[in-house]
This record gives structure tokens, sequence and C-alpha cells, in this order.
């Protein structure tokens, strides 16, 4: 489709471009009292976004910008998913952040890139999607000046960031070599009709896996993780380990289905005939190592956001065994995952955020006794903590549940045991958290005001995260429904 027919299919991200240079030009006209109204008119943008990303939910499949990105419901799906988590996590940052106008127009920022992410479709465009979310997140993680800790994050992140991108652009340019095209589909087709020389494919895919493994967090590409997620602010915290991680695993699987299945020409039964590279055993064993390192790290920490950190690794591991099938079914259990993840770490870093200075700090020894002092916001960290844990009937349980069933019905026993391993593991970090909540000692038993504020944000994370280990259909049947041109049905 030509540029010019394709901006009617550009909506949301239009409106986004929009809405980010009107806001800037409001800040500039508000008065320093009245600046957080910034923080309001960019969480109606992002609703609006959303809402407009949802409208095409149904409008059939195609290209845009001569092929440059591609629309359909898997892209809406990760739209809808990004969009939502930006408008969350404003409604966390405005107590905290208040009126720094130029944190939410960089959050805008960052979801116009996620936006363009969950539905590129040419090695360029995948390139620039990248780098306006990380160059965007770098700041954001270094929002904190005065902070030592925020500043050593920011600096890690764009260090990491800079050589994965570096890295990742390299095996591009094997990849071009091979095929002398950019776009994926012209991509896919070369390498059907003409297969490359199946070291250099290898070579070739594994520095493309070093970009995208940084941003999805996969081991060996995680070592960012830990002083990021301690030193940024609190929110960008349970920003970067929801949204971008999202956006990359949007653009990981358009990657992996695309260019090394080949699922339009094969069908994705037939995973890798065309290039026998073992990228299924590659992804099982990286899959392993970082759900095992996710939790071996994870049981040593004392500070909770350093713990949800390892704790994010960990999970990264988890979702990854579901790309080893690399069926309808694996991606599924995938995006049903993503979404019910958002909710119990947005709850758990929700409670950090508003805790932190009542309680005089994030290490799990100023949460002991906090059943007796604020005992509903006890009960829900506990709540979110044995959501993540896996632990029925909750959400986290029922994800877990599908990502090892899809392994399971593959024959892949051995990946799923692990996993199942790995989980009981968790449960003793998540349960010694509770374990101080609710049975350590204080000297004082002295309450801990809880705002209303806080209570309906807790609110709107814990009725996901509760009514989705009893109810999932839905959100089952939406996902599956977003696969449909993704596996050519």
């Amino acid at each position: 489709m030509s540029n010019l027919a394709s901006l009617q299919y550009f909506v949301p991200e239009l409106f986004l471009t929009a809405a980010i240079l009107v806001i800037i030009v409001i800040d500039l006209l508000l008065k320093e009292d009245r600046k957080i109204i910034t923080a309001y008119l960019s969480a109606a943008a992002g609703i609006i976004a959303l809402l407009l990303a949802f409208n095409q939910y149904y409008l059939d499949a195609g290209s845009l910008f001569q092929g440059m990105i591609v629309l359909d419901s898997f892209a809406v799906f990760f739209k809808i998913i990004t969009a939502l988590s930006t408008v969350l996590v404003i409604f966390m940052s405005i107590p905290s952040i208040k009126a720094r106008s130029e944190y939410y127009i960089l959050m805008l920022i960052v979801t116009l890139g996620m936006f363009i992410m969950a539905q590129v479709n040419d090695l360029l465009m995948i390139l620039i999607a990248m780098e306006i979310v990380g160059i965007m997140s770098y700041v954001l993680a270094g929002f904190k000046k005065v902070s030592s800790k925020s500043m050593e994050a920011s600096l890690k992140y764009v260090l990491f960031g800079a050589v994965s991108t570096a890295v990742m652009a390299f095996g591009f340019s094997y990849i071009y070599g091979l095929t002398g095209h950019t776009n994926l589909y012209e991509i896919q087709q070369a390498l059907v009709s003409s297969p490359p020389n199946k070291l250099a494919m290898f070579v070739a895919f594994v520095l493309v896996l070093g970009g995208l493994g940084y941003k999805i967090a996969l081991v060996p590409f995680h070592f960012w993780v830990p002083d990021v997620y301690e030193g940024a602010p609190t929110p960008i915290t349970a920003f970067i380990a929801v949204g971008p991680k999202a956006a990359g695993l949007a653009l990981f699987a358009r990657f992996v289905v695309t260019v090394v299945a080949h699922p339009a020409s094969a069908g994705s039964e037939a995973f890798l005939e065309n290039i026998d590279i073992q990228v299924p055993l590659l992804i099982a064993v990286l899959s392993v190592v970082t759900m095992t390192l996710g939790n071996l790290s994870a049981l040593q920490q004392k500070n909770l956001k350093r713990m949800l950190a390892y704790s994010a690794i960990a999970h990264v591991g988890y979702i990854m065994m579901a790309f080893v099938v690399l069926n309808k079914q694996g991606f599924v259990a995938i995006m049903f995952y993503i979404v019910v993840y958002m909710f119990m770490n947005f709850g758990a870093f929700w409670i950090i955020e508003s805790m932190a200075e009542k309680l005089g700090g994030e290490d799990v020894d100023n949460y002991s006794g906090l059943g007796f002092r604020a005992p509903f916001v006890a009960v829900a960290m506990a709540i979110f903590l044995f959501s993540l844990a896996g632990i029925p009937p909750l959400a986290g349980f029922i994800g877990k549940v599908y990502l090892f069933s899809a392994i399971i019905k593959e024959g892949w026993y051995v990946l799923a045991l692990i996993g199942v391993l790995n989980s009981a593991l968790s449960i003793y970090y998540y349960a010694y958290v509770s374990k101080a909540m609710f049975f350590d000692k204080v000297d004082e038993v002295k309450p801990v005001a809880v705002s209303l504020y806080d209570k309906i944000l807790i609110l709107v994370f814990l009725i996901p995260t509760v009514l989705l280990g009893i109810y999932w259909n839905p959100l089952i049947q939406l996902a599956d429904r977003s696969l449909g041109f993704f596996f050519g049905r």
C-alpha cells in the first residue's frame, strides 16, 4: 500500500504524534502550579490511542507504507496492551512525579515506539522503533536526578542498549547480505527459494537474538536488569518490566515466525524445515538458563525491587518456553501470560511505590508486620506475589498452565519439568515476603495510613489478578482470534 493510502490505517500513531506536540505546547502555556494537567492530558491521550487501536481490530490485515509496517490483529493486540500499560503507569506516577510534564511526554513517545515495534516488518524499521523506545527509556530510568542509583541505572541502560543495538544491526547486515532485502516477507521468500549457508544464517540469528534478547531481558543479555530496576523510579521499573518487554516479545515473535519458520510457505508445523539451524533447541536452553538464573538470584535478594527484577528475568524464561513449539497454542499462552503478568506485576510495584516512604524503605524487613498495620495492602501484596508464583486459583496459575500445556503437547517433557521445578523454587522468595508481613513480630504495631487513591489503584490491579484466575476464557479467545493472519489461517 502506498504511503498516502496507508495514513488512514495509521490513525493511533498519528494521534499520538499530534497529542505529544499539543501537550508540549500546552505545557509551555500553563503556570507552574497547574502543570499537573499535562499528566491527565497524557493519560487521556493514552486512553484515546488505546480505543483507536482497538477500533482497528477487525480491519483486514495488510501491509502499510510499501511493506514497512504490517497491520493485523496480532499487532493490534499488543498495541492495546502497551497503551494500557502506559495509562496505568501514568496514574501510578502522578503521586510521586506530579507536575514533571516532560516525564509524561516521554511516556507517550515510548508508547508510539512500542506501537511501531508491534507491527514492524522491515529491518531498518526494527532499528528505528527499538531506538525510539530505548532512548526514551534511558531518560526515564534516570529521571531521579538527585539519586546516584538512578543515574547509575540510566548509564548502564544506555551502555547495554548501545552494544545490543550494534550487535543486532550487525546481524541484520548478515541477513541483508544473504538475501538482498530488508523487508521481512521478501527475506522469507528469498530464504525459501534459495536457502543460504546454514552457518551464516545461524550466526545472523544469534546476533539478532542478542539485540532482541536484551529488550526482553533474556539471559545472557540480562545484566542491566537488576540495577536498572532498583535505580529507576518505581513506576518506570514496572513499565519497563511490562510495556517495552511486551513490544519486544511481539517483535521477536514476528521476526522468528516470518524469517525463520516461514509459516506462509510451509505451515507452522514445518518449523525450520527450510533452514535447519536448531533454533528450538537454542531457545529451550536459553529458556532453562533464564528461569533458573532468575530464580536462584532472586532467592538472595533482600530489596524487593531487585527481587522482582530477578523474578522478571525468570518469567521471561517461562514465556520463552512457548517459543520453542512456535504454534498457535504456544502464542496464545504467551499473549495470555503477558496480560496477567502486567496486572500482578504492576500491583506488586504499586504497593512498593506507595508504601516505600511510609515504611522507610524497599527492603523485605521494612514490610515486617504490615499485615497488622495495613491488612488490605498486605493481603493484596500476598495475592500479587502468589499469583506471580503460580498458586491457584489466581491468574498467574492459569497463565503457567497454558505455557506448560503448550510444550507438553509437543513432547518437551524435560523442559516442562524444569519449568515446574523453577516455579516451585520461586514460591520460597515470594512466601518469604508474605512471612515477613504476617508472621514477623514488630515492637510497635502502628497503623499505616493508606489513601483512597492507593486503594483504588490496588483494586484496579487486584481484580483482574483474581478474576482471570477464575474466568479466563474471554481473554484466551481474544488471543486466539489475534493470530489468524499471523499463521495464515
